[in-house]
């Protein structure tokens, strides 16, 4: 895996860039010879973040849907549960 220290990314950013959009390998940020982060392609990031957060947003709306149909038996009017979804309730 490619090591730049900040110095170097400062200096040369748009190389770094381009490296790593044409080689899609991790970069690992240094300071003072210490890594700090990680740059990684935006595909990565998508694949292993966003959709990680859609896939706990999925999660939790459903546990809201399951927990409204058990309450199914319940006579609450349809206006409330609505406005319980919407976050106005």
């Amino acid at each position: 895996m490619k090591r730049v220290s900040a110095l170097d990314l400062r200096q040369s950013l748009g190389k770094v860039v381009r490296d790593l959009k044409r080689t899609g390998e991790p970069i690992i940020l240094e300071k003072r010879h210490e890594a700090v982060a990680v740059l990684i392609t935006l595909e990565d990031f998508e694949e292993r973040f966003a959709e990680r957060a859609a896939t706990s947003a999925r999660r939790e709306l459903l546990a809201k849907i399951d927990a409204m149909a058990r309450r199914a038996i319940d006579v609450t009017p349809a206006e409330e549960i609505l406005a319980e979804v919407r976050g106005n309730g």
